[in-house]
């Protein structure tokens, strides 16, 4: 058999169950796409979940809050993901009527939607002979077929891209390409492959050439950022202070107010920024509490945080929110602050 062939037949047996393969709703499939970016499906089926129960469709989504969206994203990181799903739900509903566009090109004009979603949604949807190309896919490509070019080049997403659109079964892309994904992330998996049981293994370049654990190869080495952060739990009789951020990897999420560093400053120097100054200006502090500086890892940064525990009486500075204890859990935040705040049970 061809590779194809021996994939689907492997498909028709592994296959899982997951609730966007039940029909053919191009919302379902998107939404399942965007939330699955960057995360596994074990991680993401419970926020697929969520959304659905929340927002069954596109008009649901187009009508909600922005910090509805945000907090039902909560903990799944990337966040920009929510805002443009969030985006390209009204831009749907107010420019096609709240029915999901069928044309590849037009899909691919929709904020948050690059060629593999766009890809994904038209062949899973509609049986478009649009081949997808993905991390699984690109893995089991690489190894099966002994392709060097670093994956992350100009050449190399060609060359994967091509080679997807020749291996691709027209008449059944949508099985095709589930296919394919599939196998790279049940079987081809990137670092304990069990390539003893792989169908493929007799015709696999990669072991045959003892090369599983160097294929696919990238050109660009990932450059971890370090950022130092000092979040401000103000308490004012009972209440608290909150910045709806505006910018960065968090932007639409809530925090504390932020003091950041190029790296870690001493309790002094906090003290006399210009943040706390305008802060805390003719008013009276008192430090409870200063946490342990917390490591929170992003795929492209490192944080370092603490948390500092004031009581004041101030004036509500500009851009911020002074809300209950208990009404913190309503407000999307970020994985790092929920995680302090569980833990030292304000939530």
């Amino acid at each position: 058999m061809s590779f194809s062939a021996q994939i689907l037949c492997w498909f028709d047996k592994n296959k899982r169950s997951l609730p966007w393969r039940n029909d053919k709703d191009p919302y379902q499939i998107w939404l399942s796409e965007i939330i699955l970016q960057q995360t596994k499906v074990i991680q993401g089926l419970p926020y697929y979940n969520k959304f659905i129960h929340a927002f069954p469709t596109i008009k649901h989504l187009a009508n909600a809050s922005e910090d509805e969206v945000l907090k039902l994203w909560q903990g799944l990181g990337y966040y920009s993901r929510a805002r443009n799903l969030h985006y390209t739900a009204k831009e749907i509903v107010k420019k096609y009527n709240s029915v999901f566009p069928k044309d590849y090109k037009t899909i691919l004009k929709l904020k948050g939607i690059g060629p593999y979603t766009a890809a994904a949604i038209t062949s899973f949807a509609y049986n478009l002979p649009y081949a997808v190309v993905d991390g699984n896919v690109i893995r089991l490509l690489s190894r099966y077929f002994g392709v060097q070019t670093s994956f992350d080049s100009s050449k190399g997403k060609k060359e994967f891209q091509l080679l997807a659109e020749e291996l691709l079964i027209k008449e059944k892309a949508g099985k095709n390409n589930q296919a394919i994904m599939e196998f790279g992330a049940l079987q081809c998996v990137p670092k304990s492959p069990n390539c003893s049981i792989c169908p493929l293994q007799n015709e696999c370049f990669a072991f045959n050439n003892n090369l599983v654990f160097q294929l696919p190869k990238r050109a660009k080495k990932l450059k971890i950022k370090k950022r130092f952060f000092d979040f401000l739990i103000i308490t004012q009789n009972d209440k608290l202070f909150i910045q709806k951020r505006k910018k960065g990897i968090w932007k639409g999420l809530y925090q504390f107010p932020l003091i950041e560093h190029e790296e870690v400053k001493s309790e002094r120097i906090i003290k006399t920024s210009d943040t706390w100054r305008n802060m805390f200006e003719g008013a009276t502090t008192t430090i409870t509490k200063i946490s342990p500086q917390i490591k929170h890892q992003l795929t492209h940064q490192t944080i370092y945080a603490r948390f500092w525990h004031i009581d004041a009486n101030i004036l509500l500075p500009k851009n911020t929110d002074c809300i209950r204890k208990e009404e913190l859990i309503q407000y999307p935040i970020p994985k790092l602050l929920e995680k302090y705040l569980k833990n030292i049970g304000i939530i």
